[in-house]
């Protein structure tokens, strides 16, 4: 696997400095400006290769901020996460800047192996949109004539391969390939495998995730569990039940962006599937089973 390439955008040396050569050190290639407008014309130069972007609230010139709003209005550079760094943990500001689609808020200091983590984070859900949108692109569009189906899978590797699939029976895949593929990994890491909120934040900062996954999903208790999607054409929508075998879950507070978890690891794909992915969604009693919507 290729290496990582990151755009960092810090006006201050020593952080700057300090990113690059421990970044550098964990393999990740790292691209060091000192101000928005340098980024901007790197960024608007072609197809960049940057796989994730990190980026300074304070900036000259050019503000974090706006920066970041111009990267997510431009279509070729949307998907690329954006890490903010900021130097206040002002729970205002920072929510700002995840509703204008920042992937993560890194506070200064910086601890090392937070950095590390939501880094490799970012990369790698870069990467899985990228294979998602080459497959998409590829792919002959069968699923638009279905009028129903039900199917079952039991690994996160299944659950990617089959969130392409059904994203091609919608009228825009790729909005809906992120949004299903988030709400089918749930289903097996919190659902079927019993992975708590707090287990998978520490499991994210120690990389131990998907080992961890793997481990669980070879354990007697869960080697017959499955998960469970029934699709549904009706005239104007499509609809998507996603049920799995685990014990539920409190959905409420998840459904939108939680300031009280704002430094977490995780727990901000829902409210992203919601926003973005779906026209509406629901999560159906004890949450082990969740509808999600698209308009056609």
């Amino acid at each position: 696997m290729t290496a990582a390439h990151v755009l960092l955008v810090e006006d201050e040396e020593i952080i700057a400095t300090i990113i690059t050569e421990f970044l550098g050190s964990r393999g990740i290639q790292v691209s060091a400006v000192a101000d928005g407008e340098q980024a901007w014309a790197l960024l608007r130069g072609g197809d960049p290769p940057y796989e994730t972007i990190l980026l300074d609230r304070e900036l000259p010139g050019i503000s974090g901020m706006e920066l970041l709003q111009r990267i997510k209005t431009t279509a070729q550079l949307s998907q690329i996460p954006v890490v903010m760094e900021t130097s206040s943990n002002d729970a205002k500001s920072i929510q700002e800047g995840l509703d204008r689609g920042a992937y993560y808020y890194l506070t200064k200091p910086f601890q090392p192996d937070v950095l590390l983590a939501i880094v490799n984070a970012a990369v790698g859900q870069y990467r899985d949109y990228r294979r998602m949108r080459e497959t998409l692109e590829k792919a002959e569009r069968t699923l638009l004539f279905m009028e129903s189906g039900r199917f079952r899978f039991h690994s996160l590797a299944q659950a990617q391969a089959l969130a392409g699939g059904l994203a091609q029976a919608c009228p825009e895949p790729l909005r809906a390939a992120a949004g299903l593929q988030e709400l089918l990994i749930n289903a097996v890491e919190h659902g079927n495998l019993g992975i708590s909120y707090q287990e998978k934040s520490e499991l994210i900062l120690a990389g131990r995730l998907q080992a961890e996954c793997e481990r669980r999903l070879g354990l007697p208790e869960h080697l017959d569990k499955t998960v469970e999607v029934v699709v549904e054409r009706e005239a104007d929508r499509l609809c998507f039940t996603i049920s799995d075998q685990g014990a539920g879950f409190d959905w409420h507070k998840y459904l939108d962006f939680d300031p009280g978890r704002i430094f977490d690891p995780n727990g901000r794909g829902i409210a992203l599937a919601r926003k973005i992915s779906f026209d509406q969604l629901d999560y159906l009693g004890d949450g082990s089973s969740v509808q999600a919507v698209v308009k056609l």
